[in-house]
């Protein structure tokens, strides 16, 4: 009876292929299109991969190289500056042989002091001392105001703490070199006690008068911008801004001794 079954289901179907098979070819015919897309994707994806790594590669290796040039232009950027320092201050030398200086680096900024002070690499082991002027080239940067063996802080211009004796060149006018808050947070420092319809303008150039014996005459402070009133008496006072930029100094000299 099963025989004669599979004779009759066989006549019918005319390929010799039983309805489980067929039923069985239905059900899996999909899943085997599935599968063979799915393969050619792991292909492509394996190559798409293996393409991808090697460009990961040579990224990795381009940053590499980016990466020792930047270091190499930072150092070429450092030497430079430090070259131009020395270079200037060798001019300052060459009109003070009075002077005597240690040549240092800044190795830190306190970021949140709005008055950019900041640390050098020498100390009292190199002979400085608190309230020795600190220079860069020709440009006043400061003063020392705390020193440890190896090390010691500079309060820059723009330091409230400094009031250093100066002049306008053009005019002779003299003042004092001070700050506050306010301008130290804008960069800038003022040229105050400077008498009411005073000469001076902007343009100007500040120096060091000398006077006090804390400061060598000469250094330049920095250039007016503008001229203002006082407002708690009858003198005036400049608006400056500093000759170098304190932020980006890297390398300066502290005058150790002068006349």
């Amino acid at each position: 009876m099963a025989l004669a079954l599979g004779v009759m289901t066989a006549a019918f179907t005319h390929d010799g292929t039983s309805p489980l098979t067929k039923a069985v070819s239905v059900v899996m015919t999909p899943l085997q299109s599935i599968a063979t897309v799915l393969q050619e994707k792991t292909k492509n994806f394996g190559a798409h991969f293996r393409s991808s790594g090697a460009y990961l590669e040579q990224i990795a290796e381009l940053e590499s190289q980016i990466a020792d040039y930047r270091n190499q232009l930072v150092d070429y950027e450092k030497t430079l500056q430090k070259l131009e320092s020395y270079e200037a201050f060798l001019d300052i030398q060459k009109n003070n042989a009075d002077f005597t200086y240690c040549a240092a680096s800044v190795i830190s900024r306190d970021g949140t002091d709005v008055y950019n002070s900041f640390t050098i690499n020498k100390g009292s082991a190199n002979g400085i001392a608190v309230g020795m002027p600190v220079v860069c080239g020709n440009y006043l940067v400061g003063s020392v105001r705390q020193v440890n063996p190896t090390s010691c802080t500079v309060h820059t211009l723009l330091n409230p703490t400094l009031a250093i004796s100066a002049y306008e060149i053009r005019t002779g006018e003299e003042g004092f070199v001070m700050t506050d808050t306010t301008l130290a947070m804008e960069g800038k420092c003022k040229l105050s006690r400077l008498s009411m319809g005073t000469a001076v303008g902007s343009g100007g150039i500040v120096c060091t008068s000398g006077l006090g014996g804390s400061y060598p005459r000469d250094l330049i402070i920095g250039t007016i911008e503008s001229i203002h009133n006082e407002e708690a008496d009858i003198s005036a006072y400049a608006v400056m801004e500093p000759g170098i930029s304190i932020t980006n100094i890297l390398e300066v000299f502290v005058i150790t001794s002068f006349n």
